[in-house]
């Protein structure tokens, strides 16, 4: 069970141990899966909401942590053609930091991750077209199938007759899984505006509550110590305070920074320090023998 060291941060108790472990050359990282997660803005009269859920307290990975829909890259997310319109692969590749493939898959991910996460579908029948309401049996038939992988979303798009709206998102961030890490994820954040007669609905069995909550307010919380949350989440909440509205996110995206942002640990005075690069809040100082501070 993960605790909260400062304000609400996601910090779980084996870290100090598997942080020396690897310092001292008898833990082997393992390597990170891809993964998208998406922060899903609509406006509101105090500015743009986003939608977030909370992780069972059963899940191994941050369970009880608010986080955004998202997911791993499903190995069928590019072994073949995906109906897409917006900014072209080539565009995507060289945006995040990856192949054709590579950047058909984690676009991919993050559009089919929001679907199955939160019931909606950045995708339509033409490419300047969005479906509108996706609450029905055969659309929740086609979700259910997605999630038991029983479908590939390629092969969702061409049953519907949809196109990916790749233009609907931009890149926000990119955090890696630190080294010590059981379960690693390599992944990228994007920022998308819920589509106008769309709305979201908790269809992820791996979260017990979802809200629609300011970034000024679920980052309030997190200081609190009310909610908890892991570095990469609170880290854009604090970054979309300044947008005044979800198309001004969106606007942004494309100059950000996507330079992966990994945690190190190095021994200092006899004591660990665990930092997180451009983010000092997070810093921990780990004594060799005993809890963060």
């Amino acid at each position: 069970m993960a605790n909260a060291q400062a304000g609400g941060q996601w910090y779980p108790p084996e870290w100090p141990e598997r942080i020396r472990a690897l310092a001292s050359g008898e833990l082997a990282p393992v390597t990170p899966k891809r993964a998208a997660t998406v922060m899903l803005l609509k406006d509101t009269g105090d500015g743009p909401a986003v939608h977030m859920l909370r992780r069972r307290t059963s899940m191994a990975f941050a369970g009880g942590a608010y986080a955004y829909p998202g997911g791993g890259v499903d190995p069928r997310d590019d072994d073949r053609h995906v109906r897409w319109t917006g900014p072209s692969l080539d565009w995507w590749a060289d945006r995040l930091g990856v192949d054709r493939a590579g950047a058909q898959a984690i676009v991919c991910a993050a559009v089919r991750e929001t679907y199955e996460e939160a019931g909606v579908l950045l995708a339509g029948p033409a490419p300047h077209a969005v479906v509108g309401d996706t609450t029905g049996a055969d659309w929740e038939a086609d979700r259910a199938a997605l999630v038991a992988r029983e479908l590939s979303f390629a092969e969702f798009l061409d049953r519907r007759g949809l196109v990916l709206r790749s233009d609907l998102l931009g890149a926000w961030t990119r955090w890696i899984t630190p080294e010590f890490e059981p379960r690693r994820y390599d992944t990228w954040f994007f920022v998308a505006a819920l589509p106008e007669g769309q709305r979201t609905r908790n269809a992820s069995t791996e979260a017990d509550r979802t809200v629609w909550t300011t970034p000024r307010e679920a980052a309030d919380g997190y200081d609190r110590g009310e909610l908890l949350m892991m570095p990469p989440t609170i880290a854009t909440l604090r970054q979309l305070v300044a947008y005044g509205t979800a198309a001004q996110a969106l606007d942004a995206a494309p100059a950000r920074d996507l330079t992966p942002v990994l945690a190190s640990a190095r021994l200092v005075d006899g004591e660990i320090v665990l930092s997180w690069p451009g983010h000092d809040e997070f810093t921990k100082h780990i004594p060799t023998g005993g809890a963060p501070a």
